[in-house]
């Protein structure tokens, strides 16, 4: 006798969207007739980090949502938002609605950075940052920019770190094109940056930048992109890195096209510093007045030694973008020190060792914040196989038909009972419909405009 297979995800990000997806067009153990997922998310929208992570000035990246639509629109997948796992419902619920779980939460919190003076006002997560002028429905409307913060630090030389930069260096004018938000836009037209240093602990061969953002900094007219001579060096761990990655070579290329390049004399400059450390924030009256680096020189292997030589910066404003840190979930173990849940391949494995039955994980929660959107695509490829096998075993075993087929209405039901306000994909598109409008009648004749408040955003899309 087969039966259909019940999926939740957990997480309508890229990686949750990939799972649900690969899950749906997956060839099918003997025993199951078809398979439905549902896409469960905090958000009220889909799309996770591509709404809520990326610059709004980086549209070729906001096309892949075209390719998740696609996914979305499939009959087979249900999208919930509004949904909050932990407190709106928990592994135990899931459990009785669904055969297998997987989760992929994904990462949006900052990871800690501990120095001295971390906690002085005027130093901000990077995350944070991204989540403001993202429009995210969770965090304040407003950023406390100082009106006399002139001068920034960001620390850390990733993407996200360079979007911070980018973000704190544009005009509030050039980015009314992009789909900020009115208070976002509001909130840059107070921001005094003048300067903005970039520092990174290592060398240019072990930036994480990738080739496209690093020439994205210089397209701006009010920008000029200052690469410092000082800790610009190769050694043979570098030679290693470009050798082995054509990327990074394009990366160490563009990099020396900026540090042989004069300033135009723009308005406003980002600064890329190497070999400098990071190791103290400086404060006056509980305020940002300066960082404090460590002159760092490369050991050969690409890695880095101090030299005990420090350098005192002048900023108003430190953003960390060394990372992102995922939330602990509750019902599952978890890995302090690696922020992820600890896993064999996408199974969760429970703190004794073993695996935690029908508990799957993908993405970020899974593997850490590393690499890029479209690496999800085969994280969540391992997990699916190692799903579907697992459903083939207990088929072996003689116990899948014996488990009692979950309804696909019976969340339905919990959700009318808990009184939660559900949002599906019909509600997205209607939501989707409703910001484009707002774009279209915007002076600027804008591609959308965000809405931002959670309230309205529930409300349209239950309209």
């Amino acid at each position: 006798m087969s039966r259909q297979l019940r999926v939740a995800v957990v997480g309508a990000g890229p990686a949750g969207i990939y799972a649900a997806d690969i899950l749906t067009k997956s060839e099918l153990p003997e025993g199951v007739e078809s398979v439905t997922v549902d896409l469960i998310e905090r958000d009220p929208t889909p799309f996770g980090l591509i709404r809520y992570g990326v610059a709004p000035d980086h549209p070729r990246i906001k096309e892949i949502v075209k390719a998740l639509k696609r996914v979305l629109s499939n009959p087979d997948i249900r999208f919930f938002g509004n949904v909050s796992y932990g407190d709106d419902l928990k592994l135990d619920h899931l459990r009785q609605f669904y055969d297998a779980v997987v989760f992929a939460t994904g990462a949006r919190r900052d990871r800690e950075l501990d120095i001295p003076g971390i906690d002085l006002k005027g130093s901000f997560g990077a995350a944070d940052f991204v989540s403001w002028y993202d429009g995210h429905p969770d965090v304040d409307r407003e950023w406390p920019f100082e009106p006399d913060a002139e001068t920034v630090a960001v620390l850390g030389v990733g993407n996200v770190g360079l979007d911070v930069a980018r973000i704190l260096a544009k005009t509030a004018e050039e980015l009314l094109v992009t789909e900020i938000p009115d208070n976002v836009a509001d909130g840059l037209r107070r921001n005094a940056t003048k300067d903005v240093h970039v520092f990174a602990r290592r060398g240019p061969a072990q930036v994480k930048f990738t080739p496209m953002e690093l020439r994205e900094l210089s397209h701006s007219p009010s920008i000029d992109v200052i690469v410092h001579p000082e800790g610009f060096e190769l050694d043979e761990g570098s030679m290693d890195a470009i050798r082995a990655a054509k990327s990074q070579k394009l990366v160490v290329d563009v990099l020396q096209n900026y540090l042989a390049k004069e300033p135009s004399g723009a308005p406003h400059r980002i600064h890329i510093h190497f070999c400098q450390s990071p190791v103290e924030i400086l404060g006056e009256d509980g305020r940002v007045v300066a960082l404090r680096t460590e002159v760092t020189e490369l050991d050969g292997t690409g890695n880095v030694r101090g030299t005990g030589e420090h350098v005192d910066w002048p900023v108003q404003a430190v953003y960390r973008a060394v990372g992102y840190y995922s939330d602990n979930l509750a019902g599952l173990p978890f890995d302090l020190a690696g922020g992820v849940v600890p896993n064999d391949g996408g199974r969760v494995i429970d703190i004794d060792g073993s695996p935690l039955p029908g508990a799957y994980v993908t993405g970020w929660i899974k593997r850490g914040p590393v690499g890029l959107i479209g690496h999800t695509k085969s994280d969540a490829a391992q997990t699916v196989e190692l799903l579907l096998s697992d459903v083939a075993l207990r088929q072996a075993q003689g116990t899948w038909e014996e488990l009692e087929q979950p309804a696909r209405e019976a969340v339905d039901a919990y959700f009318a009972e808990r009184g939660l306000e559900v949002t599906t994909w019909e509600g997205w598109e209607k939501l989707d419909e409703h910001e484009i409008a707002l774009g279209a009648a915007h002076e600027h004749s804008r591609e959308r405009v965000k809405v931002v408040d959670r309230n309205d955003m529930v409300r349209i899309a239950r309209s």
